[in-house]
């Protein structure tokens, strides 16, 4: 009971869960059942989900109960139902990146971050919907169906981890992995009102993660709050050997960073992130932030970045190059989809990736292969490259004066289905203030801050040095504990 209302398992937090299960309050197999029952409930209005595995869900939640009741499980993660984008692989479980290409793949293997987690104890319900090889920001681009936001079934959920933030805000995992390559963690959590955190590059292993492109792709948690987000970081983070961008540090307790203080932190506010595209009710809740933080002992400042107008450029150049190079190895000869009907293999290839691929991934591959055929690599990629050096050289400028800097996550809340659809530009400046964490391999998260005057959610974003998610935690943790919107939940209309 909460205030005189009933509160339903799903809608607790992982920390709560988990000291009801090692109290025996609960059990793995009750929890599983109950989160199983709201997908059989939520999913036919949200469309989170591209694969349900109910019966294996179940069979692990009764495996794990065992070894929690036997004492050989102490993770916290322990018997908590949770699902996972697809585009990371899992053993025996089609994975599919949301794209007819791959609608058949089974890997034979485990991403690394889903064998820790299950190392820690972890259920898996399912895969979740995605923009095709999470190339978009609106889950718009799925082959399989379009994921609806939860706060508000016309409004798209974000990109391309729709389906993780949908799915955690109505309670249908209670805690997702997503893949956030210019935002696409950060600007759904935004979204859907929950929270999004993208690690330092290196941090979390790419090992088992089907790539769009490798030098900016990382995974993280989508949670219901920022305890949660350590918690699950702190199971997932870490060098891997089986990745050659892992970074091989020493790895904290990221629990120890959930401190309610930020006196004297050094707070910098981009002057680019407050104005241009960036809606009146996204500014309104972020200046309130802003004051919030100034009341709690926190020096905020603002500061120009005036590279903020290479970032977009810059990251699509990259992006799709590296995309054109990633993708080249669905031909239709060694897995994936294949065409039915041709004369000779350039025909394969041709058909292949014509029935394949949808509209965005076709656009990306072939922006990609443009910047770096013979005639334009100077004049783009070399270039985009060089603009990437001064963009991180002036982010760590930055950082010398500033412990974290903080703005909106998106310059604006949930917009409708197909109002930006048909123009790729404007679709793209939706990930504009998330773009630069990645393009420097930054840390990065986004927490409720707030509303809009349609009752959408607003994301606040915290970007930190490398390596500085502890610093990230304490602000973002802090900011929790003296609001209230992260408490707030969507209401589920009934198909009727």
């Amino acid at each position: 009971m909460n205030g005189g209302k009933f509160v339903k398992l799903y809608e607790l937090t992982v920390s709560q869960l988990s000291s009801l299960l090692k109290k025996k309050e609960i059990n793995a197999v009750e929890l599983t059942r109950t989160v199983l029952d709201r997908i059989v409930e939520a999913e036919p209005v949200l469309d989170c989900y591209i694969n349900i595995i109910e019966e294996q869900a179940v069979e692990r939640a009764e495996k794990v109960q065992k070894m929690m009741d036997a004492g050989e499980l102490y993770s916290p993660l322990a018997g908590i139902p949770m699902a996972v984008k697809d585009n990371i692989c899992t053993e025996g479980i089609p994975t599919t990146c949301a794209s007819k290409m791959l609608q058949d793949f089974v890997p034979p293997y485990n991403a690394a971050v889903m064998q820790k987690l299950y190392n820690n104890g972890a259920i898996l319900l399912g895969k979740l919907n995605m923009d095709e090889f999470a190339m978009g920001s609106s889950t718009e681009n799925s082959y399989f169906k379009k994921t609806k936001n939860p706060w508000n079934h016309d409004r798209v959920p974000g990109g391309s981890s729709g389906g993780c933030a949908a799915a955690v805000a109505a309670g249908e995992a209670i805690y997702s992995l997503g893949t956030d390559t210019g935002g696409s963690l950060r600007q759904p959590s935004a979204l859907c009102g929950v929270t999004g955190f993208k690690p330092t590059y290196g941090s979390v292993s790419r090992f088992g993660l089907i790539g769009y492109a490798s030098s900016f792709d990382q995974i993280g948690p989508v949670a219901k709050d920022v305890t949660d987000s350590a918690l699950v970081l702190n199971a997932i983070a870490g060098h891997d050997s089986q990745d050659s961008t892992s970074a091989g540090i020493k790895y904290p307790d990221y629990t120890e960073s959930l401190v309610n203080n930020v006196k004297n932190m050094k707070i910098g506010i981009p002057s680019e992130y407050m104005r241009n595209n960036t809606s009146e009710d996204v500014r309104k809740a972020v200046s309130e932030a802003i004051e919030l933080f100034e009341k709690l002992g926190a020096k905020c400042e603002e500061f120009s970045l005036p590279i903020m107008e290479y970032v977009l450029p810059t990251y699509c150049i990259i992006t799709f190059a590296e995309a054109s190079s990633n993708l080249g190895r669905y031909d239709g000869v060694k897995y994936g989809h294949r065409a039915k009907d041709y004369k000779d293999l350039g025909e394969l290839y041709k058909r292949t990736r014509d029935e394949g691929f949808g509209s965005e991934v076709k656009r990306r591959i072939i922006l990609g292969t443009y910047v770096l055929s013979a005639g334009q690599y100077d004049k783009y990629y070399k270039k985009a490259l060089q603009a990437r050096r001064v963009i991180c050289h002036e982010l760590n400028r930055a950082f010398d004066k500033y412990d974290l800097i903080m703005g909106p996550t998106s310059p604006s809340t949930a917009f409708r289905f197909g109002t930006k659809v048909e123009d790729p530009a404007e679709m793209y400046k939706n990930d504009v203030l998330t773009m630069p964490a990645n393009i420097a391999g930054l840390p990065a998260i986004s927490v409720p801050c707030g509303f809009d005057g349609d009752s959408m959610p607003i994301g606040l974003q915290f970007i930190g040095k490398q390596f500085g998610e502890s610093t990230l935690l304490r602000a973002a943790y802090t900011f929790e504990q003296n609001t209230d919107f992260h408490k707030n939940k969507p209401v589920i209309k009934p198909v009727i």
